[in-house]
């Protein structure tokens, strides 16, 4: 990190991304979360919310003299590294996102580290803490869990924000014969 303004990402608090960015952006630091407008569905009532595209991410303008101001806001866990110093993005990275985010279009964004056959974990909903493989079957993401004695998978749909990926000495010792 040096002393010109570029963007970086930070990892936030689980759902404390807007608050977090308004803080920064308060003061007078740039900061962006990518939104999406969600139909939510109450008991009640339903609704279009703002959702994060990228949950527990902020993308800050900053530099070296404003990297420990970023970390005194509330919300603000950590900058995101590669390569043992905080990771750089591109500006046009950043605008394509804008872009993207201001049209109509559906937005997802998936993990680029899941890949078909990789042995993942599911992070939250209902199936929170299921362990399987990823697969693609007509075309969808989904979640196979393999019962071998009645050789039979049973397959889940999942949205890829809900999976991280199971280191493979983990899945040795979970899932014994696969």
């Amino acid at each position: 990190m040096d002393n010109l303004l570029r963007w970086y990402a930070v990892y936030t608090r689980s759902r404390f991304e807007k608050k977090s960015a308004f803080l920064l952006n308060e003061q007078g630091i740039e900061a962006y979360v990518p939104l999406r407008r969600v139909l939510r569905q109450w008991s009640d009532r339903r609704k279009l919310v703002l959702e994060p595209v990228i949950r527990s991410y902020v993308f800050v303008k900053t530099n070296n003299v404003l990297y420990e101001k970023v970390l005194g806001i509330e919300g603000v866990v950590r900058y995101i590294y590669f390569g043992g110093k905080p990771a750089s993005i591109p500006n046009h990275q950043i605008e394509t996102l804008k872009t993207m985010v201001g049209t109509d279009l559906e937005i997802e964004c998936t993990p680029d580290c899941l890949k078909p056959g990789m042995h993942v974990v599911v992070t939250e909903g209902p199936l929170a803490g299921m362990e399987g493989e990823l697969v693609q079957f007509r075309g969808k993401q989904k979640v196979a869990v393999r019962i071998q004695a009645i050789q039979q998978v049973v397959m889940v749909t999942i949205s890829p924000q809900m999976l991280k990926p199971m280191k493979e000495n983990d899945w040795d010792l979970v899932a014994g014969d696969w």
